[in-house]
């Protein structure tokens, strides 16, 4: 009995110590894993350290710029990541010498803004703004603001843009016939025009909405008033209108794939101006965009605007007037109540930031449909040319277009894709 306890005794401590021998064995193994974790974890970190820093070369010099300068040069080289995950607002912004053939060289000073109206929501594309000063040699002053807000239901947004500007521009006659014919003059055009629109998504890819417009426009220093044609110099009027669109765009800026239809008819009240009659206007546009091979994208735009009889001269179309059609031709050099344009343009990526684009197309300008009944007769504009774009803002380029037209050449840089 005696033996047998004992022996008992002996196999009970036996087991307690290779239980706390186990147990050793477990927490140095414990132990050593998350030793393990931590330097994997420290050598991760150093590694993504690393690529930070090698991605920017230049960040040995730029942290010795001051504090302004450190985020005005960030924001060049780092612009084009999304940041609106992870910021309210991501801010970019710009200082660059710029030339057009209306106010020559100037300055231009940008602000571009991407945000989210729902930072949990990775779907919902990012709302964007744009906001402009330019001062030109010439006596030419711009300044702009524009962009879409898309609310976080997925069914709404709204677009605005405002701008106003005073330019000294030639002028030649505010018809098609008079343009062509009159020998050049000169005026200054001042201008403050104000647009939003609401658009809502009523079933899959179609959009309807309603469009409101007010523009004030005048002319002084008129070296050859006769060029008015007993009309006045200035106009206030305001429009609303609808807005009818087919959209299947993979994004509203700068577009890679998909088409864009819309249709939007406008009317001025006579109450709601003083142009002392009620006019109205129809425009319609069709955007392309083809992806080709690796980098490319095929981008088609045709564009038309028909204004009816008693629409006032600083209303009517204008060749060349928004920088996005008939790029190279002179601001005004053509004027009249309707407007039919058609462009192609081949965009390349060719590296890091950067891409080329090519285009070509044609346009014409003519007084009322009476006049496509004699086609022959009409004046057709051609129009081509080459671009470079630099990606300064994610899915926002920098452009810097030379057309080439009827006579006419002349460079444009501007932000935004011309389509």
């Amino acid at each position: 009995m005696l033996c047998s306890s004992f022996c008992a005794d002996i196999s009970a401590h036996e087991k307690t110590d290779s239980i706390h021998l186990n147990s050793e064995i477990i927490n140095d193994s414990l132990f050593f894993l998350q030793d393990s974790v931590l330097k994997i974890q420290d050598t991760l970190l150093i590694e993504q350290s690393n690529v930070k820093t090698n991605s920017s070369d230049l960040s040995w010099l730029i942290n010795k710029f001051p504090p302004w300068l450190q985020d005005y040069a960030n924001s060049l080289l780092n612009g084009h990541i999304d940041r609106t995950f992870e910021r309210k607002v991501d801010l970019s912004f710009s200082v660059i010498p710029a030339y057009s053939k209306e106010g020559g060289f100037a300055i231009v000073g940008a602000i571009t803004g991407l945000y989210r109206t729902n930072c949990n929501d990775s779907i919902l594309k990012p709302s964007d703004f744009i906001a402009s000063l330019n001062a030109s040699w010439h006596d030419a002053y711009t300044a702009y603001i524009k962009g879409n807000h898309l609310f976080s239901d997925h069914k709404s947004r709204i677009s605005y843009a405002a701008e106003a500007y005073r330019k000294r521009l030639y002028f030649w006659g505010i018809t098609a016939d008079e343009t062509a014919n009159n020998p050049r003059s000169e005026y200054v055009r001042r201008q403050i025009d104000l647009q939003t629109e609401y658009i809502y998504n009523i079933n899959r890819n179609f959009f309807t909405g309603v469009q409101i417009r007010a523009n004030y426009t005048d002319a002084v220093n008129i070296r050859n008033p006769e060029y008015l044609s007993n009309v006045r110099k200035q106009y206030y009027v305001t429009g609303v209108g609808l807005s009818f669109e087919f959209d299947t765009r993979n994004h509203l800026i700068t577009s890679t794939k998909g088409i864009h239809i819309a249709y939007k008819p406008m009317i001025y009240p006579q109450f709601l101006g003083d142009a002392g009659a009620t006019f109205h206007s129809h425009n319609f546009i069709f955007n392309g965009y083809l992806k080709m091979w690796k980098g490319s994208v095929l981008a088609f735009d045709l564009y038309s605007k028909f204004n009816s009889d008693y629409t006032p001269w600083t209303m009517r179309e204008m060749i060349a007037a928004d920088n996005t059609r008939m790029r190279g031709y002179y601001m005004g050099s053509v004027i009249d109540n309707n407007q039919i344009t058609v462009q192609i343009e081949y965009r390349q990526h060719i590296w890091s930031r950067f891409g080329l684009v090519l285009w070509g197309g044609y346009g014409t300008l003519f007084h009322d449909f009476n006049a496509l009944k004699n086609y022959k007769e009409l004046q057709f504009f051609p129009n081509y040319g080459i671009g470079l774009r630099f990606e300064f803002k994610n899915r926002v380029n920098i452009r810097a277009d030379y057309g080439f037209g009827k006579g006419s050449s002349g460079l444009i840089l501007t932000i935004g894709e011309a389509f």
